[in-house]
């Protein structure tokens, strides 16, 4: 695991504004932060209506339970033994809460090996429970115990003769608190190097997830659902301070995009960003690339690991979305006259 460098970020974070009328200069680390907001706020002509480039208007970024926690990120080694599995993803779950972990994120198809033939082997019935859903049956029961909000990575799930790409989200009394099925289906084929089609046996989930948990409101996507900006953009207007990304991208895209991808989502809305992969099997038909990742709201990586099994334990401090905000104030920049992000579900609600 290693720690961002931060020196570069901190120093970015105390520009200076020359005014050459009056050859007086005002340093913005001497102004209270909304009020290097309400500058900006004022500097804006109206004609630029920045309220009205999401609709509905972006809600107010919510107080948390917490403003500072500790995060685990467990990238686990995956087999094709099921039980072991499960055993082994509690064994990690239950050694994070130890290290103080308050929230715990696992990978993407974490309960058997990620292929089309595996999927319908390993899929639980959720919705049934007991014997029909070892895997969250587990991870409900661990949530309870150690009294932690896990985010349960993905397991294949069956519901109405349908298989989904599943995350579920737990709260610190064991209840599911959200489940999000992958949105956009990974279908690709790159020449040469990967193709594989979801498609041929999943189906794509029907709807964002934003769920509020005792460490914050959390937007939840499955790996390519990362590739999709306006899913962020969504979950950072309605509120969320956290984006969670359980992922396996592979050899070819994960070198180029994993961290690439993670940290333009954490910097364009400004929040924090963590994905948890599987350890890589160099044996398994689907390679992982691993590389576990918390990112802060200024595209920072504050904790990341290699390739090889791990937990990542990282520091959150929310206190650092505002502060970043306010110092690059974009929700006052932007121009409804020109574009607008429609949230679709929020606005079909009102």
């Amino acid at each position: 695991m290693r720690a961002a460098a931060t020196s570069t970020a901190a120093a970015l974070l105390a520009p200076r504004l020359t005014c050459s009328a009056s050859r007086a200069r005002l340093s913005f680390s001497r102004l209270p932060l909304r009020g290097i907001a309400a500058m900006a706020a004022a500097a804006a002509p109206s004609s630029f209506r920045p309220e009205e480039a999401r609709s509905p208007p972006a809600l107010e970024l919510p107080t948390p339970p917490l403003s500072k926690f500790k995060l685990a990120l467990c990238q686990l080694s995956v087999t094709a033994d099921k039980a072991r599995n499960i055993a082994h993803a509690r064994a990690a779950i239950e050694a994070a809460a130890a290290d103080g972990a308050k929230l715990v994120v696992l990978p993407e198809i974490w309960n058997g090996p990620y292929s089309n033939d595996s999927f319908p082997e390993y899929a639980e019935d959720i919705e049934a429970g007991g014997d029909a859903a070892p895997s969250f049956s587990m991870m409900s029961e661990v949530a309870r115990s150690l009294q932690i909000t896990l985010v349960g990575g993905s397991i294949p799930e069956r519901s109405g003769g349908n298989l989904y790409n599943t995350c579920c989200i737990f709260g610190s009394d064991g209840k599911l608190k959200g489940k999000h099925r992958k949105i956009h289906l990974f279908d690709i084929d790159i020449p040469g190097k990967i193709t594989f089609k979801e498609s041929k046996t999943l189906t794509a989930g029907q709807s964002p997830t934003v769920v509020d948990t005792d460490v914050g409101r959390i937007g939840i996507g499955i790996c390519y659902d990362i590739r999709f900006q306006e899913l962020a953009m969504l979950y950072a207007a309605r509120g969320a301070h956290l984006l969670c990304y359980p992922g396996a991208f592979n050899m070819t895209t994960g070198p180029l995009h994993w961290e690439l991808l993670q940290r333009a989502r954490a910097a364009d809305n400004q929040l924090f960003v963590a994905t948890c992969a599987p350890a890589r099997d160099t044996s398994a038909g689907y390679v992982a690339w691993g590389h576990s990742t918390l990112v802060g709201p200024f595209g920072e990586v504050i904790a990341t690991t290699e390739h090889d099994e791990a937990t990542v334990i990282a520091e959150i401090d929310y206190s650092l979305i505002e502060q970043r905000r306010q110092f690059l104030p974009l929700q006052y920049q932007r121009r409804g006259d020109l574009y607008q992000l429609v949230d679709v579900q929020r606005l079909a609600s009102q």
